[in-house]
């Protein structure tokens, strides 16, 4: 079974200018001279981690990361102006001119996912190839299993506790309800809607192995914003038009991609990974019977180090 490489350092960084109040930070690491690979994260506003370097050969590869607007070491954090799917399309077109690539593999995971196939469909003739894990594609039926149908079954507790951030008359539209109560001038209904959001994100994501916060714990100003951006990116439905992504595929045929889904998560059911691949049936379908959504479950690794690694003889050939 692959793991993770071993810990690596960036080799430089820096912050893109793109003409707004926005700074983006960005990161090389690996061969200068290898094989280009945009590394998109999750979220929308987790930000990128050390680990996430480590899913590269860094002999092989010009492993490149970046943290998205309002996310991570990027400036201000939480901006929510000029902070939209397409602004993060055009900030991965600004890095790669800026890098004086031609063509690069697009990573990424759950809302990375996301944003790699947008991507791709708009520069198809920018990418190498394509690997994508969880798939979401930010459909309304993809966020009312999230929010309001579907997940709610498995764990209703837990979801009830985040309904009751919301005002009773607000929650037939829970995320639209949730959103106006993060933007409250109540400093204690901000708090709630931020742990509450993160908690029910965890418990989706890791299941039993999800520790809560207690109830004596604060909770920072800067997970409210980071929370306050995931919402923003929901309630305005990410930004694309309902179900773009499957009726765009078309674009994305001639690239070889990868789709690599855990058969328990939770958070983006199997159904979107099968979907995805109706839609690119050229693609490599790997279902993974222990996994979920989380990236560091040993299978999930083991399958994404292997995906990376099949890319560098497929590209070097």
């Amino acid at each position: 079974m692959k793991t993770l490489y071993p810990e690596l350092t960036p080799y430089h960084t820096f912050f893109l200018k793109i003409g707004s109040k926005h700074a983006v930070y960005v990161e090389l690491i690996g061969n200068p001279n290898g094989i280009p690979v945009i590394f998109l994260h999750g979220g929308p506003c987790s930000g990128i981690k050390p680990d996430h370097r480590r899913f590269f050969n860094p002999e092989q590869y010009q492993i490149i990361l970046f943290d998205q607007r309002g996310c991570g070491q990027s400036l201000p954090f939480g901006e929510l102006e000029n902070n939209t799917t397409q602004d993060l399309i055009d900030d991965m077109e600004r890095i790669r001119n800026q890098l004086g690539i031609k063509k690069w593999l697009v990573f990424g995971g759950s809302w990375g996912g996301t944003l790699g196939l947008l991507y791709a469909q708009q520069h198809h003739d920018k990418v190498l190839g394509i690997i994508i894990r969880g798939v979401f594609l930010a459909r309304q039926q993809d966020m009312d299993w999230f929010i309001l149908s579907g997940a709610n079954r498995i764990y209703p507790e837990q979801w009830q506790r985040l309904v009751d951030c919301a005002p009773v008359q607000a929650q037939t539209n829970l995320v639209e309800g949730l959103w106006n109560a993060i933007n409250s001038e109540d400093c204690k209904a901000n708090a709630k809607v931020a742990k509450e959001w993160s908690a029910w994100n965890g418990q989706l994501a890791m299941g039993k192995a999800f520790q809560f916060l207690s109830q004596d714990e604060s909770t920072s100003e800067k997970m409210i914003e980071q929370v306050r951006m995931e919402i923003h990116y929901a309630v305005h439905h990410y930004f694309i038009e309902d179900n773009q992504i499957l009726e765009h595929c078309d674009l994305l045929q001639n690239i070889p991609t990868t789709i690599i889904h855990g058969q328990y998560d939770l958070v983006c059911p199997m159904e979107a990974g099968l979907s995805l691949y109706k839609a690119l049936p050229r693609a490599d379908y790997i279902v993974l019977p222990n996994a979920g959504h989380i990236a560091q479950h040993e299978e999930m690794i083991d399958a994404l180090v292997a995906a990376t690694d099949r890319f560098v003889t497929l590209l070097n050939t």
